[in-house]
């Protein structure tokens, strides 16, 4: 009965163990990357004056631009690996280049409302290396279709 007993404690304080250290549940690589990131809190922190622009009215075939300006408000430079549009008439510009602690950048959006009647909404986002790795801007405007 006493080996039982100890089987059984053993077994569950295993169990209880795993349970109780985070990293364990942890799946995929990049989960454990951002987790070590994260209890090393040395991390980049995108941080935007702003994250949407709504131009408000514009004509149909205007092509229109806004700027998202960011600070790096984080302990580690700031790469941004990539940034797509929801279409192919919202085109993103943004940094190549790591951006140090306390340095600024901007991303420029450029939108073309060519075949774009009425109300619309667009969206791009950002891929980089701070948590969560992802951030979505968005822009919006009001397009007065083309005279027929």
């Amino acid at each position: 009965m006493n080996t039982r007993l100890f089987t059984a404690f053993a077994a569950a304080s295993l169990l209880w163990s795993s349970c109780a250290n985070p990293s364990d549940q942890v799946k995929s690589q990049e989960e454990r990357m951002a987790l070590q990131a994260v209890q090393s809190a040395e991390l980049p922190i995108i941080t935007f004056m702003a994250e949407s622009h709504d131009f408000g009215s514009i004509n149909e075939g205007e092509v229109v631009d806004t700027e998202f300006k960011f600070t790096n408000t984080g302990e580690a430079p700031l790469i941004i690996s990539a940034a797509q549009g929801s279409c192919g008439c919202t085109i993103p510009e943004y940094p190549k280049a790591p951006i140090g602690p306390g340095e600024e950048g901007r991303i420029l959006v450029s939108f073309n409302s060519e075949g774009k009647p009425n109300q619309q909404s667009k969206t791009v986002t950002l891929t980089t290396n701070a948590v969560p790795s992802t951030k979505v801007l968005t822009i919006s405007a009001n397009v007065t279709p083309k005279s027929k």
